[in-house]
């Protein structure tokens, strides 16, 4: 059959157009990166020099890279807290690490619910950080929102690799001694990315790994390359604890660090490859980030890896480098590639982006402002918060921080312990545009801003 020139255009529009409506009635699926205490200096596309990095710096690289993202809060539950209810530190309840493994609050909406209620496959794998995953409570990932979890049965046993012990959908496991649990965390990720890929399935996938926390435990054949690589450090000993479950000490650390970021590095190109494999890759959002910055204990030498970057301080501090972390989101078709945005983003954001992309409401608890206009290159359209803000509190700190703009305020409070009295220290101001490591505290020079800061504190 011969048809007209203009009954074949018309054709054609009309193939496109229900091609384009096809695409676009797809629903996106996501995978949520969370790294344990990475440090933003730690990828070699945010400077990192000694340590190869090429398949997260892929995310960044054909992607987006966030400079001004922050972590929910500069330890790990409450960073995870905030992720999960899209409330600021401010307002979310957990505001510390507790031994107690303090729970999220029922009657709030959880991010993974809002994917849920969408029809996607909802799983969770690795250290959930916000109750005690193997009692059937309100604290379990399985009643916030998660069909699938596998992963540490409480945040202090995540403190090791080798347990004896893991949870999968409630149930303990038993685990052979000497188990690397770390792989079958990510076997089970992989294994839930590829069912629900290969079946056409949306799906929201969190995979909050605790590399590289400490210990620093590492896969042997990874750390014997790296510890050939720096025989200098074999003399340290990195000693950690897990409470109630083995955690054993590890010869030269400082090898064993990149052992593991490398290691995770490689199982992202897996995921990746995953994704293509099942046709799956250019109908995916992959976004991958740290819960806080960069820690020194078990041995880690954060300064011989730069892992903080030109930043000051590290994990627990409200200075740039305990909150500020690395943020890379890839998504074919969406994000133009080689992006990169200096538009203030935190962890609160991620439930009002998630609501963004499946076109519903945010939840009203939710503080965050959504950056997809910035993932789709909108730069117009991208919202921006009048103010950050975070608090952390433990047995002897209590930290308050504020940015507006290019303002960035640090509060600090020392707590009264047997060593030393209590201190209560004034506001510091920096300007991050010319001050960016926070050296020069200009409170006194800005007493305006120091007063907008500090109501905006004693009301919150």
């Amino acid at each position: 059959m011969n048809l007209s020139p203009k009954k074949t255009i018309l054709c054609l529009l009309l193939a496109i157009t229900s091609i384009f409506a096809y695409a676009q009635s797809k629903k996106t699926n996501v995978i949520y990166i969370l790294a344990d205490d990475l440090g933003i200096g730690d990828l070699g596309i945010y400077g990192q020099k000694l340590l190869k990095t090429p398949n997260i710096d892929k995310l960044g690289y054909e992607g987006i890279k966030f400079t001004d993202h922050y972590s929910g809060n500069a330890v790990c539950s409450p960073s995870r807290a905030v992720l999960m209810s899209g409330q600021h530190p401010g307002h979310n309840h957990i505001i510390g690490n507790s031994p107690q493994e303090i729970p999220l609050k029922s009657e709030m909406t959880v991010l993974p619910e809002l994917f849920k209620k969408q029809g996607y496959a909802t799983g969770a794998f690795g250290k959930w950080g916000l109750g005690y995953t193997y009692l059937d409570t309100e604290a379990s990932p399985l009643h916030n929102g998660f069909d699938e979890f596998y992963g540490w049965k409480t945040q202090y046993a995540a403190h090791t690799y080798y347990p004896t012990s893991m949870v999968h959908n409630g149930e303990k496991i038993k685990m052979k001694p000497g188990t690397y649990v770390h792989d079958e965390i990510m076997k089970n990720a992989f294994d839930f990315i590829e069912k629900n890929a290969s079946e056409n399935k949306p799906f929201f996938c969190y995979i909050p790994t605790a590399i590289p926390h400490a210990a620093m435990h590492a896969p042997k054949d990874l750390h014997d390359k790296w510890r050939k690589k720096l025989p200098q450090f074999e003399d340290v000993i990195g000693t950690y604890s897990a409470k109630d479950e083995p955690c054993p000490d590890v010869v030269n650390p400082v090898a064993a660090f990149a052992a593991m970021v490398e290691h995770l590095d490689n199982q992202v190109g897996e995921i990746i490859d995953l994704l293509k494999e099942n046709g799956q890759l250019e109908n995916t959002l992959i976004i991958f980030t740290s819960d806080n910055g960069a820690h020194n204990v078990g041995g880690h030498d954060p300064e011989f890896w730069n892992s903080t970057g030109v930043f000051r301080g590290m994990k627990r501090d409200m200075y740039e480098g305990g909150i500020r972390t690395p943020m890379l989101a890839y998504w074919p078709g969406v994000i133009q590639p080689g992006s990169e945005t200096n538009h203030p983003s935190a962890f609160w954001d991620v439930m009002a982006t998630a609501a963004d992309i499946l076109n519903v409401e945010t939840p009203e608890q939710c503080d965050g402002i959504s950056f997809l206009p910035t993932l789709r290159g909108k730069i117009k359209d991208q919202k921006e918060h009048e103010y950050l803000f975070w608090r952390i509190e433990s047995y002897k700190i209590y930290h308050q921080a504020i940015r507006i703009g290019k303002w960035k305020g640090v509060l600090n409070w020392y707590k009264k312990t047997k060593k030393s009295p209590e201190r209560k220290m004034p506001l510091e101001l920096y300007d991050l545009s010319k001050d960016i490591s926070e050296e020069n505290n200009i409170a006194d020079k800005n007493p305006k801003m120091v007063k907008r800061m500090m109501k905006i504190i004693t009301e919150m």
